[in-house]
């Protein structure tokens, strides 16, 4: 960590609120409407990529091309019923404002749906505790495509980041531009995939975390 690190960019979902598998059920339903059936175990292993990307990375290009908007719609409309049992994981609080208080700018780089980023932000007091934020309205290609990592740093006019990330998806965004990555289990991934993906390591939880982050930067 004593990289002179200024800014730590934290994906959102399955990162900082419990989402994954609503998200990999919804995904499975709004196929289904397609008539397309895909287990939803290999939906899991595809979260954490924005929908440009995940449909056709399971569905493939043809369906993508063909109906790509429309399922991405119904995956929208599967997924709003879900909003309100979401909750963010034990110590999220905490470790944000331990960041801020080490030094570094905190930037939330989600992929995730204005809307709904709009709600996760209210569990956990995201607009007073980050510096900045990022949906998926804010560049044309989601993780993991490295461009939401670039538009985390601009925000806030950082010059070098560390990421810290659920799904072999961040890591491997973060491997394009460089930067370290530390892991979290919460969003169903194994260590071992995480720490093949480029994490320099991985926590079971945000409070084991936050004692080997927050140390690291004061270091």
């Amino acid at each position: 960590m004593a990289e002179h690190i200024d800014t730590v960019v934290l994906d959102v979902d399955g990162t900082l609120v419990d989402t994954n598998y609503q998200h990999a059920l919804s995904w499975y339903r709004a196929f289904l409407r397609f008539e397309v059936v895909l287990p939803v175990w290999q939906l899991h292993r595809a979260i954490g990529m924005g929908g440009d990307q995940l449909v056709p990375a399971v569905a493939g290009a043809r369906f993508e091309d063909e109906h790509g908007d429309d399922v991405r719609a119904a995956w929208a409309e599967e997924f709003e019923p879900h909003l309100r049992e979401i909750r963010a994981f034990g110590g999220v609080r905490e470790l944000l404002a331990g960041i801020r208080e080490a030094g570094p700018k905190v930037v939330l780089a989600s992929s995730g749906a204005p809307e709904h980023v709009e709600v996760y932000l209210g569990l956990f007091d995201g607009r007073e505790l980050a510096n900045a934020w990022t949906t998926s309205d804010d560049v044309n290609r989601t993780k993991p495509e490295p461009d939401l990592l670039g538009a985390a740093l601009d925000r806030v006019g950082g010059h070098r980041a560390v990421m810290i990330g659920d799904s072999v998806w961040d890591f491997e965004a973060a491997g394009r531009v460089g930067w370290p990555g530390y892991g979290l289990r919460t969003g169903g991934f194994s260590a071992d995939e995480l720490r093949t993906a480029g994490a320099r390591a991985v926590y079971e939880s945000i409070p084991e975390l936050h004692e080997a982050l927050v140390l690291g930067l004061q270091g």
